[in-house]
């Protein structure tokens, strides 16, 4: 049976099953022919898999990332990042990856965070001499830091299903999201001078500042979320309706460019991201109920147990599996599946759970990037019109980089914990 569920899943997915269908109707396929059971158990486990009051802190960060994107964040932001280093070699690209960390830390979504700075980006850059298979690549890549650095949906995922607190994995995302931003300005850097693309002009604290000023008040959104929970004032499910409250004030009083007949739209949009999110998880849980059953996770980490007891080759090799893993699934689902079958594992070995968590976000948020299931791939190109395979090359020295990072928090992980442990 462990070979027909996982089989026919994969079976399904490279045929291009969407994830949430594969995972299923690959459990169905086992209820049906080996336990006879009735189909459904599918949908009420989808249902128990959902229905925790973390989990509504989806829905709300996918608001308050809306309505700040339609309130004329995502231009200042994206201004702000460019009087920051616009007057490097490179200066433009390098603003894709500070804007892409400034609007992950209001979005939660690394797709979201795509599509808001690719929208704005792109032409820009295009425009300053950038060829627009490299500008696209770039803008993919940016995105990736959107499931790492807080608020991230993904990590609410894993915190909800390890038991974890949502607020020191969220701080514990801060670090590593900043190391993954200056690791592609880095690369851009380097691209930059190999293609003899100039600077855009010289750094102007005067605009800086302006720039700064203009920007604040989206700005202020991870620390009211971050020092709410830590404070005390507030849960992180709380923090993300003050979050999505805040970008509603924010849009509508401060920049004044949120109308209200734009909250249908808006709202929309929301109902439709949290969905898709929410669906994946559910199947997910499907699945990973199944495996459970299957007593496929106690054999895996009997195996594992059995092969080594060094806990950095077991994170090694978690690094690789996940890599593979990424490509295949989405970064929720995969948290949903894997968690319950490798946290187990990683906390007998004397690894933090906080620490193994982050990693593993950390490491799906590649796979926003690798195809087939390369997320943030898909919605560049599709802003851009350009060829997915070439979205996909350009983006490659970024997914190098990246990888690079991934192994120094590997070898390092004072680099996550260190600060929650600091705020304890």
């Amino acid at each position: 049976m462990e070979g027909v569920l996982l089989g026919s899943f994969l079976c399904m997915t490279f045929l291009g099953v969407p994830v949430a269908f594969a995972l299923g109707l690959s459990v169905s396929i086992i209820l049906f022919q080996y336990l006879n059971m009735p189909q459904v158990m599918i949908t009420q486990t989808m249902y128990s898999g959902v229905d925790s009051f973390s989990f509504m802190a989806v829905p709300f960060f996918m608001l308050a990332g809306t309505f700040m994107s339609a309130g004329g964040v995502t231009k200042r932001l994206v201004n702000f990042a460019q009087a920051m280093v616009g007057s490097f070699t490179g200066g433009l690209a390098q603003a894709v990856a500070v804007s892409g960390m400034f609007f992950a830390a209001i979005s939660g979504s690394s797709a979201a965070t795509t599509a808001a700075i690719g929208s704005t980006m792109v032409n820009e850059m295009e425009r300053k001499g950038y060829r627009r298979e490299l500008a696209t690549g770039i803008v993919a890549a940016g995105g990736t830091v959107g499931i790492v650095i807080p608020p991230s949906i993904t990590l609410v995922v894993f915190g909800v299903i390890a038991g974890a607190s949502i607020g020191d994995l969220f701080v514990g995302g801060i670090v590593p999201g900043l190391l993954m931003g200056l690791s592609m300005c880095i690369v851009s850097w380097a691209i930059a001078k190999k293609e003899g693309i100039p600077a855009e002009g010289a750094f102007s604290a005067t605009r800086l500042f302006v720039t700064f000023k203009e920007s604040f008040w989206a700005l202020m959104t991870p620390v009211i979320i971050i020092g709410g929970i830590y404070g005390g004032i507030f849960t992180p499910t709380e923090a993300a309706a003050v979050a999505a409250v805040y970008g509603i004030f924010v849009g509508l009083f401060i920049y004044k460019e949120l109308k209200i007949k734009d909250f249908p739209e808006i709202i929309f949009k929301a109902v439709i991201g949290t969905t898709l999110i929410m669906f994946i998880v559910g199947a997910a849980k499907v699945f990973g109920w199944m495996l459970t059953n299957l007593e496929i996770p106690h054999h895996i980490g009997a195996y594992v147990v059995s092969l080594t007891d060094s806990p950095l080759l077991f994170l090694l090799v978690m690094n690789v599996l996940l890599l593979v893993i990424g490509t295949l699934i989405n970064a929720s689902a995969a948290v949903v599946i894997l968690t319950p079958i490798f946290l187990p594992v990683a906390v007998q070995l004397g690894i933090d759970p906080l620490f193994f968590g982050v990693l593993m976000v950390i490491n799906l948020a590649l796979g926003c990037i690798t195809p087939p299931v390369g997320l943030d791939l898909f919605v560049a190109s599709a802003i851009t019109k350009v060829p997915l395979e070439k979205v996909m090359k350009a983006s490659l020295p970024y997914l190098y980089a990246l990888i690079a990072v991934l192994l120094v928090l590997t070898l390092c992980p004072p680099i996550i914990t260190f600060l929650p442990n600091l705020l304890h």
